[in-house]
Order: structure tokens, then sequence, then C-alpha cells
């Protein structure tokens, strides 16, 4: 199954989370619908703001895509929509908080590459 679509949106702030899920609605800020808007997060963050993240929504993580898993991913609601964005930015600190203790990549260049495709004519 491929992923739901990766458009920018303002789902954070007009869909809530599942209701089982609710505990977890103090990381919204978090629900991003592109990974380059997760990555901007990610280095506007700070470490304790990633680790709480972590440290909550973590031990969620399999109930959570369980949950997401009895939807199509071609029509899931918003707020499990929300809740899939929710873990991937989960996904998107999780290197930080286990492996390099800092959001950026040590020692790398440019944090951000623009990939730009041209049509094809």
């Amino acid at each position: 199954m491929a992923a739901p679509t990766d458009q920018p949106t303002d789902r954070a702030h007009t869909a809530p989370l599942p209701a089982e899920f609710a505990d977890l609605a103090p990381f919204s800020d978090w629900i991003l619908a592109t990974e380059p808007e997760r990555y901007a997060k990610r280095l506007a963050s700070s470490m304790d703001e990633m680790q709480r993240l972590y440290d909550t929504v973590f031990p969620r993580l399999q109930p959570a895509m369980d949950y997401i898993d009895k939807y199509d991913w071609n029509d899931l609601p918003d707020e499990v929509r929300n809740l899939f964005h929710l873990l991937q930015s989960l996904v998107m600190v999780s290197f930080p908080i286990e492996v390099w203790k800092q959001p950026r990549v040590p020692d790398s260049g440019a944090a951000y590459l623009d990939i730009v495709r041209e049509p094809v004519v």
C-alpha cells in the first residue's frame, strides 16, 4: 500500500487525533504533512522538545500503527491521517534522539537540498 499523499495542509489545526490517542494532542504542532515541514520543525526544535515527543509517542507507536491499519490508505479520515503524520514526526526525531544527540546530522553540509523536477518536453 502506498502512503497517503503528502500535500502540505493545515490539518493539525482543523482535525483532532482519534479519541483513543487524545493524550497525544499536546504534540499537534508536530502533525505535519510533508517531509520538508517535519525536517524544518526538527531543526527548529530543542533536544528537550524532541525528547518529550519521543518519550510520549514512542510507547504508543504499535497501538497507533494497528489503529491506522484498520483504514484504507486512500481514504483516511482526517484524524487518522493526523495520527499518521505524528508518527512520521516521531521517525524524524528518532535518529537525533537515539544516535546523534542533536537535531542536525553531525559533520554534514547544508541542511536543505531542494530537488526540483523539470517537466519533460
